[in-house]
């Protein structure tokens, strides 16, 4: 998590990160476009969405959470706690979001802040590295279908063939889009970890 390892103070290894996951996305999102490219197909800048299902939502959270977890190893002992706040997180952020009429970065925002709350506590009762099971909690929530839209819209900015005033708003909306859910999610795993350890520290020394 590289936003928590430059608020740990550790800018050099946290810029580093931040280099990398930007690389990825990039690296990603060119192996998308080109693929639709050799099939003749672009990626709609401004699809109509279609409302999910809470079941469905929470079952692929689920599932996602999972997969993510075994990808990078984790051991099974650790498994359970991230698919389960992980599913309970993604509930939150649907009813934010189709009930409350929340936009979708204040979904993630609160999703996280409840993920934060509760996995800094398992973390520090269960010495499990916070970083590993936060992350993989919230993986899910990931704007990828915005970034990847906005990849795609400014291809066809570049391009110049079709430019249009809606092509460059929704371009411009979806990458405003991805970057206010990934500052949501930052801030909501950040503060109440920072907010609990601190919190911790104090009433050791109070002890002490």
């Amino acid at each position: 998590m590289a936003h928590w390892t430059l608020v740990k103070g550790r800018i050099h290894l946290g810029s580093a990160r931040l280099i990398y996951a930007g690389l990825v996305i990039v690296a990603i999102s060119t192996g998308l476009l080109l693929g639709l490219a050799l099939l003749g197909v672009s990626l709609p800048v401004d699809p109509a969405g279609r409302a999910v299902p809470l079941w469905q939502d929470v079952i692929a959270a689920g599932v996602a959470v999972a997969s993510y977890s075994v990808f990078f190893s984790t051991p099974l002992h650790m498994l359970a706690w991230p698919v389960a706040v992980g599913m309970l997180a993604h509930a939150l952020r649907w009813f934010s979001i189709t009930v409350v009429g929340s936009s979708a970065a204040i979904g993630a925002l609160v999703a996280c802040l409840v993920v934060g709350l509760i996995l800094t506590a398992v973390a520090r009762r269960w010495h499990m590295p916070f970083a590993a099971i936060g992350f993989a909690s919230v993986v899910s929530m990931i704007p990828g279908v915005f970034l990847f839209r906005t990849a795609s819209g400014l291809l066809q900015l570049a391009d110049g063939s079709d430019t249009t005033l809606e092509l460059v708003s929704a371009t411009v909306a979806d990458g405003l889009t991805a970057i206010m859910i990934i500052l949501a999610m930052s801030f909501g795993l950040i503060v109440p970890k920072t907010a609990i350890d601190r919190l911790s520290e104090t009433a050791i020394r109070a002890k002490s």
